[in-house]
């Protein structure tokens, strides 16, 4: 089957990428730039787009069955939002798609998009009118919906444990999440990219707090748990500081706001990794 992969060599779609090279599909792997996937050399075509320019894409999925799209603004930015990436972008390439003729598109959005007060935060917002134009257009849609991934906690917690002190939203001490492993999560979206107009809430076999987390990061680094409760308007003000919004994070921070005080927790489970294996090894690395 001929699968286009938009945003094949971020860390989900690297791990996309080896799914569906394993399972022998003809892949057209496109990005801004290719970088090296162990286990995927010379089994796809790259094909180098920029989703803000509609020219780009053109030709790109002629002949292709399915396209998925993991596309969407994942740090800070000076020069393009997550309306101008996560929803332009991938609207473009749907403009494509639909012109080519694809039967299926795949699109790796993100839990709790949809709840009241997202639309403030436009990491999720502009997933959310994402969702709303596949539901409203002609091709099939599948939409996936993680928790939060096993590698994202770890990157994000690091800097606090190598400080020695973790930061928290106080009185959200128990909100948590049972965030998924990437290669699992890539071998659900391969295996259910030909379903029907289904929207899932993926996430991992273990449920944990945010404290919990903390706990599990500072343990296996062998240091003792350190937390700084913040209030949680705190994160509003830091979020509109001028020297914020100059660096591009306001979105971030928006959005860590967000998590760090709702519920994720996806009821599709998939994966039989370990969370608390993946931070053991992980931060017992940095030990060593």
């Amino acid at each position: 089957m001929k699968v286009v992969l938009a945003g094949a060599f971020g860390n989900l779609g690297a791990e996309i990428l080896k799914a569906l090279c394993a399972g022998g599909h003809e892949v057209i792997a496109a990005d801004l730039k290719e970088t090296a996937v162990e286990g995927t050399e010379g089994k796809y075509t790259f094909a180098q787009i920029d989703a803000t320019n509609p020219e780009t894409l053109k030709g790109l999925c002629e002949g292709a069955e399915v396209v998925i799209t993991t596309m969407g603004l994942t740090g800070a930015s000076t020069r393009f939002t997550s309306y101008d990436i996560d929803y332009k972008g991938n609207m473009n390439l749907y403009e494509e798609c639909k012109r080519a003729g694809v039967k299926k598109f795949n699109y790796v959005s993100v839990i709790s998009c949809d709840e009241p007060g997202a639309e403030k935060v436009p990491m999720l917002h502009a997933k959310y009118l994402v969702e709303e134009e596949l539901k409203k257009g002609e091709m099939d849609w599948i939409i996936y919906r993680p928790t939060g991934y096993f590698y994202d906690i770890a990157k994000v917690f690091k800097p606090y444990v190598d400080k020695g002190e973790m930061q928290l939203l106080k009185g959200y001490g128990g909100v948590k999440a049972n965030v998924v492993d990437c290669p699992a999560l890539a071998a659900f979206i391969v295996a259910h990219m030909n379903d029907e107009n289904v929207s899932y809430n993926v996430g991992g076999k273990e449920t944990y707090t945010y404290e919990e987390m903390a706990a599990m990061c500072f343990e296996a680094a062998g240091k003792p748990l350190a937390i700084k409760w913040a209030p949680i308007w705190l994160f509003g003000i830091l979020a509109n500081l001028p020297k914020i919004k100059k660096a591009g994070k306001h979105d971030i921070i928006l959005f860590s706001k967000w998590t760090l005080s709702h519920d994720l927790v996806g009821d599709t489970i998939t994966g039989e990794e370990s969370f608390a294996e993946y931070i053991k090894s992980y931060f017992g690395k940095e030990n060593n």
